[in-house]
């Protein structure tokens, strides 16, 4: 298969946000009148085999690598063969993605069944009982002194850059995924971040590319759900631009993901499992 066009240059005109007239104001100046560009938010529903399953604030664009990504991180598919079918349909309150996937999923289906009424903000808004905030993931995989801290500072360097639509509009995050010497390879953006992250992953599996040999940047938090979503593709590091919580530590812990944040600069924080680091000089 060939490989899809890499993350090197952002487009000059990314889909996914709209043009406005605004004013610009403050005390003691003239007004102004100005054309300001906003991130587009809209409500996308998902249903698989004619059955709603959840509906997301999401930025219309890249909408089929996050139906697949969603469906994978959500445990509804196993792989990327488990889709059959995929329409996107426009309506007047706002974009359905109809799948069609195996009938031997529909049981999956079933057992993570939500009603989403979905925020930017949060991941888990909708679940109906504890018992289906968390999925059973295996560990990860992953080398003792594998990751190279120059690699991790690298990626999470480009990854700013490497937003156009967060450059244009200052209102999205962006996920991008690096090799280990930090190259940032795919980037994709969204409103929520959970929703930019599961564009990534399902970039990925669409075209058969191992999340499992890399380095997960992320510009957000890294909350409870990103890093569960992170292993449940099988990523061996997270880093994140900003702070963790704690659920989300507690699962680095458990999964055998090296989690990392507030990445600025030359420094990054690591949370969980450092000895999946490189080149330690005199830590210990």
């Amino acid at each position: 298969m060939k490989e899809p066009p890499r993350a090197q240059s952002c487009p000059a005109s990314p889909a996914g946000h709209a043009t406005r007239h605004v004013i610009r104001a403050g005390p003691n100046i003239a007004y102004r009148a100005e054309l300001d560009e906003l991130a587009q938010e809209v409500p996308v529903a998902l249903e698989f085999n004619g059955i709603s399953h959840a509906t997301l604030l999401a930025t219309p664009a890249d909408l089929e690598d996050l139906a697949y990504g969603f469906s994978f991180t959500e445990g509804i598919i196993r792989k990327t063969s488990d889709i059959y079918d995929m329409d996107i349909v426009e309506t007047e309150q706002g974009l359905i993605i109809q799948v069609t996937i195996a009938s031997a999923c529909l049981n999956e289906l079933k057992l993570r069944r939500r009603s989403l009424a979905g925020r930017t903000g949060c991941g888990l808004c909708g679940i109906e009982s504890l018992d289906e905030v968390r999925r059973v993931l295996p560990p990860v995989v992953s080398l003792v002194g594998g990751h190279d801290p120059a690699a991790i500072v690298k990626a999470a360097d480009q990854l700013r850059a490497l937003q156009p639509l967060h450059l244009l509009t200052g209102a999205t995050h962006g996920a991008g995924w690096a090799t280990n010497t930090g190259e940032v390879l795919f980037v994709r953006e969204d409103v929520g971040r959970h929703n930019a992250l599961d564009k990534l992953i399902g970039h990925m599996l669409r075209h058969s590319l191992d999340a499992a040999d890399g380095i997960t940047v992320i510009s957000s938090r890294a909350s409870f759900e990103m890093v569960q979503k992170a292993a449940a593709a099988r990523m061996p590091v997270l880093v994140a631009v900003s702070a963790p919580t704690t659920y989300a530590v507690a699962m680095a812990d458990e999964l055998n993901l090296l989690l990392a944040g507030f990445a600025r600069g030359s420094l990054f924080t690591v949370y969980s499992h450092p000895e999946y680091l490189g080149n330690k000089g005199d830590h210990p």
